[in-house]
């Protein structure tokens, strides 16, 4: 079998997308385009989980923000994180970071295309959240390449709670 292609993906259904009870609708956008779930739970995140997920934004962000506006938005980006249930999902496929992410659409849901989570299901736009002193609500979190990924899976889900299968999908897809 050719592995080389295929990747995992961190996805987080956010506390927006909760509330709203677009779990079933999220989960399925990924599923009818092939992609694998290995692994899924529900669960509230701690401040310091989310903190972690966010990693060295700070440390990335302080040089174009200054120290303490890239401290305040992460304060802001973890508050929003562990202020109610998330879904965290592990998804795997055929470059599956790439793929989820065109799934998912722009980190602005204003600037996401119809058709994608975000665009159809969130028009938040960074202006408005900046006047509104809010965090952007974009329903969902998506690696943002394949090394990202690794990472954050590590963060979110400990290998034995991660299912190896074979759908029946995959005959096309592998050999």
């Amino acid at each position: 079998m050719n592995t080389e292609h295929i990747q995992r993906s961190l996805i987080l259904i956010k506390p927006d997308a909760v509330d709203r009870s677009l779990i079933g609708e999220v989960i399925s956008r990924f599923e009818r385009a092939g992609l694998k779930i290995v692994g899924l739970k529900l669960l509230q995140a701690t401040p310091e989980l989310a903190r972690t997920h966010y990693g060295d934004f700070v440390e990335r962000y302080t040089p174009k923000l200054g120290a303490e506006k890239a401290n305040q938005i992460m304060d802001e980006m973890a508050g929003f994180l562990s202020s109610g249930p998330i879904v965290a999902m592990v998804l795997e496929g055929v470059e599956a970071v790439a793929n989820v992410r065109r799934l998912v659409g722009t980190t602005y849901p204003n600037e996401s295309p119809a058709g994608t989570i975000r665009g159809d299901y969130a028009h938040v736009t960074q202006a408005y959240a900046n006047v509104s002193n809010i965090t952007v609500k974009n329903l969902v979190h998506a690696s943002g390449n394949p090394e990202e990924a690794v990472v954050e899976v590590g963060i979110w889900f400990k290998q034995d709670e991660l299912v190896e299968y074979s759908p029946l999908h995959e005959k096309h897809t592998r050999k």
